[in-house]
């Protein structure tokens, strides 16, 4: 009795081994045909789809208006407690005289 449950044991483990060994296989070939489809559809979809992107954004940067916007001196705007500790100590770390307003108004360039 104990042979027949030793031979039924070793009979299950190597069905398991083959049929294991033929699932991996199988995934092997199914992880390659997965790459193979994600490489083209990230060069036929993806790249094409950032090029339309930035060509679309390059387009509404050449129609925008390169003007100030109109100054209004809100009172709970632009208000200095304490003066920067460094330039003139008005303006914010990364301040743009074309689109930062100093509390008194725009910068003036004449340009």
């Amino acid at each position: 009795m104990a042979a027949v449950g030793r031979l039924t044991q070793k009979l299950l483990k190597s069905v398991t081994l083959t049929q294991t060994r033929q699932l991996s296989a199988a995934a092997a070939a199914h992880g390659e045909q997965a790459a193979k489809t994600w490489k083209i559809l990230s060069f036929v979809v993806a790249l094409p789809g950032v090029a339309v992107c930035m060509l679309n954004m390059y387009l509404r940067a050449q129609q925008h208006q390169h003007e100030q916007p109109e100054f209004i001196p809100y009172s709970h705007l632009r208000i200095r407690s304490k003066r920067f500790p460094w330039g003139d100590g008005t303006k914010s770390l990364f301040h743009n005289p074309h689109v930062n307003a100093l509390p008194d108004g725009y910068e003036h360039h004449d340009e």
